[in-house]
């Protein structure tokens, strides 16, 4: 029952568009993101994912809204070999998309520029067929968009899908920010103890990933 109210409470703070922490799976990536409802995000939220968790600031889309949108992943569209078979140790593809800056940033990468980025991705996202994404973005960037399997997590249980799957259960648009909390000792990722107790410092949630893919998948 604690776990299955965990869940709840987890999409309770999502609707009042707090930042949640998300653990995917000890034989997946074993990392736990910073995780926010696009639309919440602010320069302070920026501020934080790049303080406290460390990674990489991504906004997560889903399929339909990059279909509509016609983002690729970024794999498909590199012309170098680089861009050739990858090998993954924890999933059979990547889910990057293109990264963007908003063409009202400056240089795209301060906490002011990102949010605003950030928060206009929500806003593309909960009406893509009419966003004038080319007229509003410009590529390369600094947020770095993901593009999600069709069925989330049914497809595949990343970060990507994890939270796309609570904001569908919190009614929000399909567009959520992930960032991966790192360890300052270890620079590896963040133990799942070590971010409970930041979560439970910071009176957020934690969850498991597969406790949302058994209640929300």
């Amino acid at each position: 029952m604690q776990r299955t109210d965990g869940v709840a409470r987890t999409v309770a703070a999502f609707e009042r568009g707090e930042p949640v922490l998300v653990h995917d799976a000890a034989d997946r990536e074993g990392e736990t993101d910073l995780v926010y409802p696009a639309g919440s995000v602010t320069p302070e939220a920026v501020a934080r994912m790049r303080n406290d968790a460390g990674g990489l600031v991504c906004v997560a889309l889903s399929d339909a809204v990059c279909a509509a949108l016609d983002l690729p992943f970024v794999q498909e569209v590199i012309d170098h070999p680089v861009g050739a078979d990858h090998e993954l140790g924890y999933d059979e593809r990547s889910s990057f998309s293109l990264t963007v800056n908003h063409r009202e940033t400056y240089t795209g990468i301060t906490d002011e520029d990102r949010s605003l980025t950030i928060t206009e991705l929500a806003r593309a996202a909960a009406d893509p067929d009419a966003a004038e994404f080319a007229e509003t973005f410009r590529a390369p960037g600094h947020v770095h968009l993901l593009r999600a399997a069709p069925n989330l997590v049914a497809d595949r249980e990343g970060h990507t899908e994890l939270g796309l799957v609570l904001a569908e259960a919190a009614g929000l648009p399909p567009a959520v920010v992930v960032c991966e909390m790192l360890d300052d000792r270890t620079g590896r990722a963040l133990s799942p103890d070590d971010a409970r107790a930041y979560a439970e410092r910071n009176g957020f949630e934690y969850v498991e990933g597969s406790d949302v893919v058994r209640q929300l998948g």
